[in-house]
C-alpha cells in the first residue's frame, strides 16, 4: 500500500462518506473495496471523495475497476466526487 494512503469514513444518515487521502495504488484499491464492503452493511449509498488523492497509479485504478464488480458493494449506490472521480467510476 502507498505509505501515505488513508481513508477517512463517516456516516450521515443512511449514507457512508469515504474521503480518500494520499496516493492510490493496487493495495490502496483493495483497501477501498474492503472498506466499502465492511462499512456498507446498513447504508443506502456510498459517497467517495477523491479531491485529496495526490497520485492515481494506473495499476490501482485497474485493480479497483476489476475487483469492485465482484463485491457486494456493486449493488449499492456509489457516488464519486472530486478531481479523480472519472478515474474510479465503474
Amino acid at each position: 500500500m502507498a505509505s501515505n494512503f488513508r481513508i477517512k469514513s463517516r456516516r450521515k444518515g443512511s449514507a457512508l462518506h469515504l474521503n480518500l487521502i494520499g496516493d492510490f495504488d493496487g493495495t490502496s484499491a483493495m483497501e477501498l473495496i474492503y472498506a466499502i464492503e465492511k462499512y456498507t452493511v446498513s447504508t443506502q449509498s456510498v459517497l467517495i471523495e477523491t479531491d485529496e488523492l495526490n497520485d492515481m497509479h494506473p495499476f490501482g485504478q485497474q485493480v479497483f475497476l476489476k475487483k469492485l464488480p465482484l463485491s457486494q458493494a456493486s449493488r449499492k449506490e456509489l457516488v464519486f466526487t472530486g478531481k479523480h472521480r472519472s478515474e474510479l467510476v465503474p
